[in-house]
This record gives C-alpha cells, structure tokens and sequence, in this order.
C-alpha cells in the first residue's frame, strides 16, 4: 500500500473478496464520510446481470449458436462465484468468457476479430485468458439445456404418436421452449438444477402456451421409463423452484447502472477527469476500427 505522502488508496479488496480500508493516520471526519464506500449484494448482483445481457449481445452480433452463448454465461457466472466486479471488472471478464467459449466449442474467433468487431483491445482478452481459466479450476464442460429441450421434443413425438400435422406443433413447442431456457440461462437456475431440469422447466412453460400434452402425464411416463428414484412431487417441486427463479429475475435500470458505476470508479479512486480522457483516446482509437455493424455498446 502507498503511503498517505504519495496519496493512499482508497479501498483494498483481499484475495476473499472482503474489503479493508487503509488508516494510516487519524482524519477527521469530513474525510470518514468521503471515504469510498463498497458495492453492496444487490449493486454487485445488477453489475452480474447487466453484462451477462451484455455477452448476448456480443453473442448475437457474432451469430453465435446458444451452446456458446451458455458456456460462456456459465463460465461468467462461475467465474463471480470466486471474485468481486470490485477485483475484476465484468466488461473485460465478459469478453473473455465469450473468446474461451469460443474455443473450447470449437468455433474459434481470434482475440484480435473479437476486440475489433466490438471496438475493445483485444489484447486485454489475453491477459484476462488463464486468470478466467485458473479462476475456472479448468473445468471447461458446460452441459446446456438446449440439446436435453431437442432429446425431449423427439421423445414427445414417440409419446404422443405424433404424425405429420402434429410435427409443426412440436416445433413450435420447441422454439418456444428455446426462448425460456435463453430466460432460465440468466438466473441462477444453472448452478442449481441439472439441464434435464432446466430443460422440463422450459418445456413445460411453452406447453402452457401450447397445449400440446398433458404434461404431467408425460413427466411420470418418463420417471417410469428411467427408474427414476425421485417421485413425481419431487420433480415438480424443482419446475417450481425454477420457474420461481424467472420471476424473480431483476434487471438494473439505466438510473441504477449509472450509480454502480460512479460508486465503482470512486472504489477504485477514478477521478471524472481521468474517464474523459481514456474516452477521448477510445474514441480517436475507434474511428479506424471496422466494427460489425449494428454490434454492441458494452459500456
């Protein structure tokens, strides 16, 4: 820590993620109340959540398919599991979930395509790579629902006989259900439940939307068919619990996001003049980048 002769920081975060703050000498108390203060649960959640809107978006404009978008929200999600968005910032830990996603799916997009095509250094993709994978313990298999939503729609069209005027309905179904579990995606379902889980929640919203069979029905022929050791009640009662999950997802208003951020930059001991120059170089910087059109502001 410097000392209070060259200007002291205004905050420590330890490796734990807990908070201290450096008192060298007595201050009075104008000082006390000036001092910087710490984001609290729900700031820190709304951080979480506004970039995990964000890495869909980056997701969108690349065009990639939902296996990369969830792996990369799961190693998001992993990743807070074990830092603060005090020690680590989202918008740089974003981006190289989605480039680490990238490569352990096999659909590999260099760091330099990435950073040009959303207007950010790519190099600092780089640095970030192994702090995401340590922070990971290396365990880069993401199981989705999306592919448990299709294994469940092929084995509804053997359970309801469907024949061929049915078959548009299931796919109906099964656009539908893709569309909640893009929803279920963004809680924190995924580090609870298992994809089949996930999965039967989706189903199971779009049915009610649907009508395409008597659900329940189908959730006890399937607990007979595996052997199933949980009951019935058992496996609704975690569909609740998801479905309790997307309810009560929030996400931050614009108001919100701009008090997180000054609070943030005052944690770190960001000065406002020091913002409008870094955004005055981004900008002289961007103005020669070829960007994706349309592609997103990650803030």
């Amino acid at each position: 820590m410097n000392s209070l002769k060259y200007g002291t920081t205004q905050m420590e975060v330890d490796a734990d993620g807990s908070l201290s703050y450096p008192e060298p000498i007595a201050r009075d108390n104008a000082d006390k109340h000036s001092r910087a203060k710490p984001l609290n649960i729900e700031e820190e959640q709304f951080m979480r959540v506004f970039y995990e809107n964000k890495l869909r978006e980056v997701c969108s404009a690349f065009y990639f398919p939902n296996k990369i978008q969830a792996t990369a929200l799961i190693y998001f999600k992993r990743f807070y599991l074990q830092w603060s968005v005090m020690e680590h910032h989202p918008k740089h830990i974003m981006l190289t979930c989605v480039y680490a996603a990238c490569k352990i799916e096999e659909n590999h997009v260099s760091a330099e395509e990435l950073g040009k095509g959303i207007s950010q250094d790519h190099q600092m993709i780089l640095n970030y790579e192994m702090i995401v994978y340590q922070s990971l313990e290396f365990d880069l298999i993401v199981y989705a629902p999306y592919r448990s939503v299709e294994g469940f729609v092929n084995d509804m069209e053997e359970f309801c006989g469907a024949k061929d005027e049915q078959n548009q309905i299931l796919k109906d179904l099964q656009e539908t259900a893709r569309i909640e579990v893009d929803k279920i995606m963004l809680t924190d379902a995924p580090h609870l439940f298992p994809p089949g889980q996930l999965a039967l929640a989706a189903l199971r919203c779009a049915n009610e939307m649907h009508r395409v069979l008597d659900f329940e029905r189908y959730l006890r022929s399937i607990l007979t068919r595996q052997n199933s050791e949980h009951t019935i009640s058992q496996l609704i009662e975690s569909l609740n619990a998801i479905d309790t999950w997307v309810r009560k997802y929030k996400f931050p208003t614009e108001k919100d996001m701009k008090h997180i951020n000054r609070k943030l930059k005052s944690c770190w001991g960001h000065s406002s003049h020091d913002d409008k120059k870094r955004e005055k170089k981004r900008h002289k910087s961007n103005k020669s980048s070829n960007e994706i059109p349309n592609g997103p502001s990650i803030g």
